[in-house]
């Protein structure tokens, strides 16, 4: 009789654990709705402290002889093989270094002196953007098309020994396109901009100082990506000035490339506080084009066709 009543709780207790989770949303009152989810919320939150101070006492207590952490998946760690990644090291990446439209610049064989420009009659937004770039980049000057084509342009600034020409386009008064043309032999690229946000957007932001930033940029790890890298690198003076602590950012993330300035601060041997100095925004490469601009004739490398390109989330291209 014993043995049949402890069968019959074992039973209960397995029933119990078997049994699913309510499907809140079939609740149909809002209000309960809500907090039937806090409640679960709550419930999942604390079964994961929970797990998480297990596996700490885990494995303190095995010291040495504990299991190394697990590395969480991400699209990053297990995107799509791509046969164009390049090792810096690499023979042929070095002669295309060597040779390349930018190699002057990084041979010290020129300075870069950048001429920042805009698509006719800028709203107030654009023409903020173009004064906190420049504030940004040494050595760079802000000019105002009045009308001009781009390709007029070009020979104009090539004779006064631009190295780069910086257009920011807008679409409803706001900032959505940027085109880098590298000069007198190209190349040309093509970003969408979005997410702008200029220095009086960012909270606690501060102004900058004339010092040289240093520049930092992440993941540009294909043959496209190494180009745009070094073209984002051209427009920078060669040797930062570090008492200034400014560093320039060019993070690329799943194709985005997301533009910060900050300035840093050394508290102790561990810890770096950050202030950023505005601007801030994205970009996305639309085209990658050889030469100087030209919209109707020119030789594109790479342009991004959406549909064809983006067919898996875990395929990069940068």
């Amino acid at each position: 009789m014993a043995d049949l009543v402890g069968k019959k709780h074992a039973a209960k207790a397995n029933l119990a654990v078997d049994v699913p989770l309510p499907n809140i949303s079939r609740i149909k009152n809002k209000d309960r709705r809500k907090e039937e989810y806090v409640k679960l919320k709550r419930k999942k939150q604390k079964e994961k402290r929970e797990r998480q101070k297990k596996r700490k006492k885990e494995e303190e207590a095995l010291g040495d002889e504990a299991p190394p952490k697990k590395v969480p998946k991400t699209i990053e760690n297990t995107r799509v093989y791509d046969e164009t990644m390049v090792d810096p090291q690499d023979e042929e990446v070095r002669y295309d270094e060597a040779t390349d439209e930018m190699s002057s610049y990084f041979d010290r064989k020129s300075l870069p002196k950048i001429l920042i420009t805009t698509a006719d009659r800028p709203k107030s937004r654009t023409t903020r953007l173009c004064k906190e770039l420049s504030d940004c980049i040494p050595n760079s000057e802000v000019y105002y098309r009045r009308g001009l084509a781009l390709k007029k342009i070009i020979p104009q600034a090539i004779a006064k020994d631009f190295t780069d020409i910086v257009v920011i386009n807008e679409d409803r008064k706001k900032p959505n396109g940027l085109y880098i043309c590298h000069l007198p032999d190209g190349p040309t690229v093509h970003f969408k901009m979005s997410s702008v946000r200029l220095s009086k957007d960012i909270r606690h932001c501060s102004s900058g100082t004339e010092h040289q930033p240093e520049v930092i940029l992440n993941n540009f790890n294909t043959r496209l990506g190494h180009s745009v890298g070094r073209l984002l690198a051209s427009l920078f003076p060669h040797d930062p000035e570090f008492q200034g602590r400014q560093a320039v950012t060019f993070h690329n993330q799943r194709d985005y490339i997301f533009f910060r300035r900050h300035r840093y601060i050394f508290r102790n041997t561990k810890r770096v506080g950050l202030q950023e100095l505005g601007p801030r925004f994205t970009l996305k490469l639309r085209s990658l084009q050889k030469g100087t601009f030209d919209s109707k004739f020119g030789e594109y490398e790479w342009v991004h066709k959406r549909h064809e390109m983006d067919t898996s989330r875990r395929k990069f291209h940068l």
